[in-house]
Formats: C-alpha cells, structure tokens, sequence
C-alpha cells in the first residue's frame, strides 16, 4: 500500500520559523521583514522576537502569513568549569491565531534591548505568579512542556551556538521539532548545520521532526552574502496558506528542511522509500542502525530519484538530497511503526 509521508495534495510553502525584527533585536521593521522575505519566495514567517510574543495580523495577505510567536533564553548563571557559559534557545509558535497569552511570563526579567518598550503589548495571566527560568535538564524540560500544553509549537534552536553538546540536549523534554540549520549562525560563520544533533535525540528515544530557519536579524545590507536572510528554510505541504491549516501541518510532520534543493514526492511502499527531488549530487538514506545507503550522480548528470529500503529493523528512516553546491534538503525522521506495513 503506497503511504504519501509529505502529502500528496496541497501547495508548498516557504518558511521561516525563527525571525527577530526591530521589536527586539532586530533591524528591519516587521513590514520590512515581510517586504523582504517574499522577495525571496517565502509565504510564512514566524514572528519570534527575544521574550515577548507580539502578534502582527495586520501583514496577512493572500501571499503571506505571519505566524505569532517568541524566542525564550535559558542562560546558565555563570562560566563552568569548562570555561564558558551555555545557554538554550527555544522558539514557541502560537498553534491558534487567537492564543496570544504568553506561557511563562515574569513580570521584571528577562526582557530586553527594543523588546523593553514593547511589554505593554504583551498578554499574560495575571493570575500566575512570575515565572523564575532555570538552567538545566528540568528548568529547560519544564518550560518547553509548560508552553507546549498552552499551544505551542515548540523548536530547539542553534545547538552549535548555544555551546550546548550531547549531555544538554539528550534530557531536555517536550520539543516539537530542533534546528537542522540555522542560517543566521552558518552566515556568523557557526556549524550549525546539526545531523549528528538530530541522529543523536532520534537514537535516544526523541520523536521530534527538523526544521530550517534564518534566526535573522538583518545587521547586514541585503545586497551582501553576509545578509542573514534566505539562508535555510521549512517547506510545509499544506492545502492552503491559512493559519490553522499550517500550523497543523507543522504538528503533522508535513514538511522538510532546506538550503537549496527540492524535495517533490516522498512516499513508502512494499518495503521502500520513494523520493523525487530537483536536481542532486546526492541522495542518501539514514537509519537507526547501522545502515545508509546513497545514489550518486554519475558522469554529470544529477540524479532526481531514488529508492531506498525500509524495513521495522531499520528503527527510523531519513532522508537528504545533496546538490552540486553541497547544499542539503532534510527530510524528518520516519519510524516503522508508523509507517510499515
């Protein structure tokens, strides 16, 4: 029986899920981040500034949707013992346009640079005492499954930057998704493009999916290659470009990670993935075992498609399609149990 693992009807949508503008520490306005970023071909952009989650309804069009949403920051309290100071980013987008509450608020932290002089913009519970963040397994954990069970879609971001290694983010609990790129840190000159991240968390038990994203910020003229814009993004399958409807393919699955190529068709069928993508160097399989397999292109002709084996021994599946310019396409991980027959 043929499974479609990116549906087989709807439209693809460009995203960027993890964006700062001038309300935080960002430089462009939020009109200018839409200006900007649908010159580049996108149509949803997650509006994440540092700390506080201000909507902007106002930029919806036929062509674009904003999502509301902001960035948390986890600080360890001092330098360890290894020299330097971790800390863990977490983005959380609103899965309703109406659920505009923000989970874990305190009233005198936390906020700063531009985002001081918008908190009067923000709602939250004044019922709920001040929220207190903590550095950790458990501080991390709690705030990522508090947010999560107030509507959220919750993304880790930037594992490289955030210094944070394999004892980090191997106990932190309740994300949605992680970072397989961050083009803000790879345009800073950072390696966060994280495979090992993810095929770490997979093999640990973790169920998330992999997203790409900017992190812009736009310190830079757009005209320059250090301009932190277009640098990776989401491509999310969805029936139509509605709040609700993209957001419940963000909580399905229905996408992929991107730098460059194209990823058209992925299905599973008798015992094999299927994957026809724009034109490759590469594409290979991941599993959880250990197990890969790869088609190359020959001679100089890409290769557009590939066949590979999917079997319950496999433990998960993943896909990457690799261009000429070693730009990588990621899909999410697919389990057997879900998937096989």
């Amino acid at each position: 029986m043929k499974k479609y693992l990116l549906p087989e009807n709807g439209n693809f949508y460009k995203a960027n899920l993890h964006c700062h503008t001038n309300v935080s520490d960002g430089r462009k306005t939020p009109e200018e981040v839409k200006s900007r970023y649908k010159e580049l071909g996108y149509s949803v952009v997650a509006y994440t500034d540092h700390e506080i989650l201000v909507p902007h309804p106002e930029l919806n069009d036929d062509d674009f949707l904003a999502l509301n949403g902001f960035e948390m920051s986890i600080d360890e309290a001092a330098v360890n013992a290894k020299g330097y100071r971790k800390c863990c980013h977490i983005c959380y987008i609103a899965l309703d346009p109406d659920n505009l509450v923000q989970p874990c608020w305190h009233r005198e932290r936390y906020v700063w640079g531009n985002a001081v002089s918008h908190k009067e913009e923000v709602k939250f519970d004044d019922n709920e005492p001040d929220y207190v963040r903590r550095y950790g397994s458990e501080g991390v954990s709690e705030a990522m499954n508090i947010c999560r069970d107030r509507g959220f879609f919750v993304t880790y971001n930037h594992p490289t930057w955030s210094l944070e290694d394999y004892e980090d983010y191997m106990n932190y609990d309740g994300m949605h998704a992680f970072e397989m790129f961050n083009g803000g840190c790879i345009a800073a000159g950072y390696d966060d493009y994280n495979p090992r991240v993810y095929d770490d968390m997979l093999r640990g038990g973790k169920k998330i999916y992999c997203i790409g994203a900017d992190d812009n910020h736009n310190g830079r003229p757009d005209s320059s290659r250090h301009s932190d814009s277009g640098w990776c993004w989401t491509m999310i399958k969805a029936d139509k470009l509605d709040y609700r409807t993209i957001t419940k393919a963000l909580e399905n699955g229905d996408f992929y990670a991107s730098e460059g190529p194209e990823i058209y068709d992925l299905w599973y069928e008798d015992g094999k993935l299927y994957v026809r993508c724009s034109d490759a160097d590469r594409i290979n399989c991941n599993y959880k075992v250990r197990k890969a397999q790869t088609v190359l292109s020959e001679n100089g002709v890409p290769v557009t498609e590939a066949v590979f084996d999917f079997k319950a021994e496999h433990g998960f599946a993943r896909i990457t399609v690799v261009d000429k310019q070693g730009r990588h396409a990621c899909t999410n991980a697919y389990f057997p149990e879900d998937i096989c027959d």
